[in-house]
C-alpha cells in the first residue's frame, strides 16, 4: 500500500524595524510591532483559517483517515497569542481529532544545531514544552529549521529524544535511491530518517498555480512513484498566501484526500511512517544539507561573509547569556538566532533570486545586513553592560 505523509511548516519571524546607528545605545525596542502584526493578521486570514477547517472538514468526511503533521515555530505561536488566538484555538480542534501530530524544532527557527549544541538543545526542550503547554501533546517527531540535517546533527537529535526526523531527499545525497523509502542515520541506526519528496512537494507548493495539477493528475503520479512512502514536506503558507484561493489550491486540497484513498493510498503521519515502515538502508549525510535553493545546502543563510560576520557574533554572546541568565535578554538573543535574518542577508542572484526576493522586506541583502548589526551591537552593548554587573 502506498502511503502520503503530509508535513506543514509554520513560521513567522519577529521582523526587525529600521533600526538606524544612532538608535545604538539609546532604544533596545528592536521589532516592527505594526508590520508584524499586520502580516500576521493578513495570512491568518488567506491562510491558517481557511486551510485548517478544509483540514479538519478532510478529516471528518474521512473518518479521520486524512491525516498531516504540522510543525508551528515558538515564534509564530507567540505571535498568535499576540495578534490571531482565534488561528491556536483552530488549531487545537485539529490537535483533538487525533488525526494530527505536532513535531518538535527549534522553538526561535534558529541556525543553532550548525553552531552551538547546547543551544541548539536548550531551544529543542522550549519547543517541546510550547507544543506541550498549546496543544496538550507531546511531540516524538523532529524536524529541524529548514529540514537542516547531516548525520552528527542527527546524532544529537537522538540523544534528544527523538527516534525520528524529517530532512530533503537531496539528489546529491541519494544518488541513484528514491527519496520514497524510510532510511536510518548512518552513526545512529536506530534513528528513521523520512525524506522529502521534493518533485512533487513543488508541485503543489510553486508549480500549482501554472493550472496543471488536478488532484486526479497528481494522485497519479503519487501511484506511479515506486516505493513504500510519498513525503509532501511544503510551507503551510503555500496555501491562500503563496497560491491564492483564486488557484483553486483550496479546492484542490478538498478533492485530493477522497480521491487518494480511493485509490488505495493511505495516508500517515510521521510517528505513524516511522513505526510501520522499515528502514530500507542507512542513509550517510556528513554534511549539512536543507531543502533551499537548488544546492540543498545551507549556503542560502551563511553562504557570504555577511552572513558569516553577523552569525558568528551572535553566537560568540553564548557563554556571557548563560552567565549572567536574564530573561529578556534570552528572549532576545532567541529572536536574533531565527534563519530569517541571515537569509534577507543572501546574495544568491540567478536561478533562486526570486525566491529570496519574495520573502525579503529589504531591497538588497546590505540593508538587511546593516540594520541586523545595528540592532545587534546595541544587543551586544546590553549583554556587556549586565555582565560586567555580575563580575
Amino acid at each position: 500500500m502506498k502511503n502520503i505523509c503530509f508535513y506543514f511548516q509554520i513560521h513567522q519571524p519577529d521582523r526587525l524595524r529600521v533600526y538606524r546607528f544612532f538608535d545604538i545605545g539609546k532604544d533596545s525596542h528592536y521589532y516592527d510591532d505594526f508590520v508584524n502584526r499586520t502580516i500576521l493578521r493578513r495570512i491568518a486570514q488567506k491562510c491558517y483559517l481557511p486551510m485548517n477547517k478544509v483540514v479538519l472538514d478532510a478529516i471528518k468526511a474521512t473518518d479521520g483517515k486524512f491525516k498531516v503533521a504540522y510543525s508551528i515555530t515558538g515564534s509564530a505561536l507567540e505571535q498568535f497569542e499576540r495578534y490571531a488566538p482565534e488561528v491556536i484555538d483552530s488549531f487545537r480542534e485539529l490537535a483533538e481529532t487525533g488525526s494530527v501530530e505536532f513535531l518538535c524544532e527549534t522553538c526561535n527557527h534558529s541556525l543553532s544545531s550548525l553552531r552551538s549544541e547546547n543551544e541548539f538543545a536548550h531551544q529543542v526542550r522550549r519547543h517541546k514544552a510550547t507544543i506541550e503547554k498549546y496543544f496538550g501533546v507531546t511531540p516524538t517527531t523532529f524536524r529541524n529549521t529548514e529540514l537542516i540535517y547531516s548525520d552528527s546533527i542527527g546524532k544529537t537529535v537522538y540523544g534528544l529524544g527523538f527516534k525520528t526526523i524529517l530532512t530533503e531527499g537531496a539528489r546529491h545525497i541519494l544518488g541513484w535511491k528514491s527519496p520514497n523509502y524510510l532510511y536510518s542515520n548512518d552513526i545512529q541506526a536506530s534513528q528513521k530518517l523520512l525524506l522529502r519528496n521534493y518533485a512533487l512537494s513543488d508541485d503543489i507548493a510553486f508549480r500549482f498555480g501554472s493550472g496543471a495539477t488536478t488532484a486526479e493528475s497528481f494522485v497519479a503520479k503519487v501511484n506511479a512513484e515506486e516505493g513504500d512512502i510519498v513525503n509532501l514536506f511544503m510551507d503551510y503558507e503555500t496555501f491562500g498566501e503563496h497560491q491564492s484561493a483564486e488557484t483553486g489550491i483550496f479546492d484542490f486540497m478538498r478533492a485530493l484526500p477522497e480521491k487518494a484513498l480511493a485509490s488505495g493510498i493511505r495516508f500517515v503521519t510521521p510517528a505513524e511512517a516511522s513505526k510501520k515502515l522499515k528502514a530500507v538502508a542507512p542513509l550517510s549525510v556528513p554534511h549539512p544539507i536543507s531543502w533551499a535553493d537548488e544546492e540543498r545546502d545551507v549556503t542560502a543563510w551563511l553562504g557570504n561573509e555577511l552572513q558569516q560576520d553577523a552569525f558568528n557574533k551572535l553566537y560568540s554572546l553564548v557563554e556571557k547569556l548563560s552567565i549572567i541568565d536574564n530573561a529578556d535578554l534570552w528572549a532576545d538573543f532567541g529572536r536574533l538566532q531565527e534563519s530569517d535574518h541571515f537569509y534577507y542577508m543572501c546574495t544568491k542572484f540567478f536561478s533562486d533570486g526570486d525566491v529570496h526576493k519574495y520573502f525579503n522586506p529589504y531591497d538588497t541583502p546590505y540593508e538587511a545586513f546593516i540594520n541586523y548589526m545595528n540592532v545587534l551591537s546595541d544587543f551586544i552593548i546590553r549583554v556587556n553592560d549586565e555582565y560586567a554587573t555580575k563580575n
